[in-house]
């Protein structure tokens, strides 16, 4: 019986996705899982890369989307369609490591009133991917964070990272959640066209009653950034054109303006959310300059 079904958007992930692929082949002993891939009109090679290996997982599908539609909205069109109880949203970027699904799996199914969990994350030099660690961005984690260079509420690093606990929010590259949490919350908002999507869903499975785990015992590699190329690393390996690089980058500071409206403003008075949305503007502002984020 297929217990998992694994959902993966492409975006111009060339070899990347190739990688991501054959290291689920490594790990297919490890639960029954299915595999589907949806494609955001990618105009690399990644297309070409999928159809040759496809063929080693019995269970797959493939939506070829004719445009770019956007991270969430990709993801639903296959959310939506998965049966298994659980459901992995990764990264076409990512490489799953021997034992992490196996036991990503029993920890799910042993804690039944966890809504979605990551394992630790590291980026290929081999440091943390601090991003799918994180606390909410309230105006006072983000002002600690961005100003006094204190990063104990904004990725939660006052934490112990190689003991299993609760955070606010992990990260789309490997979030494991259940189809029930999913329906419940009515899966990726899709306001968000690519970042801070992975956050909100964590706020709003919070606002359910669940938990968000952060279990460390276990592992993935995350490339990070290949589709976009607004990361310092990821700009000499991405296939991003300057108009798909534009996009994301607004993208990303756009996120942070809808997830603050949606969930935070109504808490803080006027002046403050004024405040934020003027830090919000100047971040964005200095960014452009070189393009990175």
């Amino acid at each position: 019986m297929v217990k998992l079904g694994i959902s993966i958007v492409n975006f111009n992930s060339g070899d990347y996705l190739k990688k991501c692929l054959e290291s689920l082949i490594k790990v297919k002993n490890e639960a029954e899982f299915e595999v589907w891939i949806v494609d955001n009109n990618s105009t690399d090679n990644s297309m070409e890369q999928l159809m040759v290996i496809l063929d080693k997982f019995p269970n797959h599908k493939v939506i070829l989307n004719q445009e770019n539609i956007g991270f969430g909205k990709a993801q639903n069109q296959i959310l939506k369609e998965i049966k298994t109880d659980l459901i992995l949203i990764l990264n076409p970027d990512s490489e799953v490591l021997s034992g992490t699904i196996q036991d990503m799996v029993d920890f799910m199914e042993k804690n039944q009133d966890v809504g979605a969990a990551s394992c630790k994350i590291e980026k290929a030099d081999g440091s943390l991917d601090i991003a799918s660690h994180r606390g909410f961005p309230t105006p006072w984690a983000s002002f600690k964070y961005y100003f006094l260079k204190d990063d104990s509420l904004y990725h939660l690093t006052d934490r112990n990272m190689n003991e299993i606990h609760e955070v606010d929010a992990i990260v789309g590259a490997f979030f494991l959640s259940r189809k029930s949490v999913l329906e419940k919350v009515n899966y990726f908002d899709e306001d968000y066209f690519l970042y801070a999507e992975d956050i909100d869903l964590c706020y709003k499975i919070k606002e359910a009653g669940y938990k968000v785990m952060y279990v460390p015992t276990v592992k993935v590699i995350h490339h990070k950034g290949v589709s976009s190329g607004l990361k310092k690393h990821s700009q000499e390996i991405t296939t991003a054109s300057k108009e798909s690089r534009e996009k994301a980058f607004n993208s990303f500071y756009e996120t942070m303006k809808i997830f603050y409206r949606k969930h935070l403003a109504n808490k803080y008075p006027f002046f403050v959310n004024w405040l934020v949305y003027l830090g919000i503007n100047l971040k964005w502002w200095l960014a452009r300059r070189k393009m990175q984020v």
